[in-house]
């Protein structure tokens, strides 16, 4: 549905069109190429290293093809803050922190989508908000009045954008508690690689780190729950990801999902109120 709507609409042209498609598609193909090995056979999939070393070459072929693009704008390779008026200079450092925007963004969406209609409603609320960004970033005049980076022709990945809004739309019907259809790796792969992307072209990858909280602290429950047990054989979480914890707490799956949306609603305001603060 992204890929058809985006091709319908879409200004073909632009390299951040083309650019964001292929991601899309590439990692769709990964993602799903996963899922059909757990349909089909008795693995749970492709192991996490062929998984993660996919979505890197994949990734930097992409970023490598499109660093000439960026370097000509005027924002350049510009990391931006939100608050404060402060940026730095990435240079070439850009594509490997590309490749963390995007791999991260990518494998937080998937860690999220873990209870019906979960990672589907966080992904409204944040992708809402890059939407909208995207849109100002490309307006010479709102970009300068927000004091956010200008960026010519970013205005065409409210496009992509829009169509993923609309596929989660549709999606969210059918997977809201009890779920009749399921996300899998084939949809929350491109969803996250497509909001990192966005985020990235657009020099917003903080704003996505604080409307996105939700994604960021799910993948940090992981991390956080893999690496204190290495170290001391025990649990900080009940289990992981933190969705995962309050199941086991005994909260009902609905009620954890909601909150969770609420809590996603609240840090999209949060940050798109920092495009006014000095």
């Amino acid at each position: 549905a992204i890929l058809a709507s985006s091709l319908l609409f879409a200004d073909l042209t632009s390299p951040y069109v083309q650019a964001g498609l292929a991601l899309i598609l590439t990692y769709a193909l990964i993602g799903g190429y996963d899922d059909w090995i757990k349909l089909t056979t008795h693995k749970k999939g492709m192991t996490a290293r062929t998984k993660f070393s996919l979505q890197l070459i994949v990734t930097t072929i992409i970023l490598y093809l499109l660093f000439p693009t960026l370097k000509s704008t005027a924002a350049g390779t510009l990391l931006v803050s939100p608050v404060g008026n402060l940026s730095w200079e990435l240079g070439y450092l850009f594509i490997p922190w590309g490749l963390l925007v995007i791999t991260g963004a990518s494998n937080a969406v998937n860690l999220t989508d873990g209870l019906d209609g979960l990672a589907a409603g966080c992904m409204l609320f944040v992708t809402g908000t890059i939407l909208i960004v995207s849109y100002l970033a490309g307006h010479k005049v709102l970009a300068e009045y927000l004091l956010i980076p200008y960026i010519s022709g970013s205005g065409e990945l409210t496009i992509i954008l829009g169509a993923v809004l609309g596929a989660v739309l549709g999606f969210l019907w059918f997977n809201c508690y009890p779920a009749a259809v399921f996300m899998g790796d084939i949809g929350s792969l491109p969803l996250g690689a497509i909001l990192g992307f966005a985020a990235l072209i657009i020099h917003q990858e903080i704003l996505l780190l604080i409307a996105g909280g939700i994604l960021v602290i799910e993948t940090l429950s992981v991390m956080l729950q893999v690496g204190y047990f290495k170290l001391t054989r025990k649990r900080i979480l009940a289990c992981s990801p933190l969705h995962n914890h309050y199941v086991f707490k005994g909260l009902h799956e609905h009620k954890i999902v909601i909150r969770f949306w609420i809590a996603s609603a609240i840090l999209a305001i949060c940050s798109l109120i920092t495009l006014r603060i000095p």
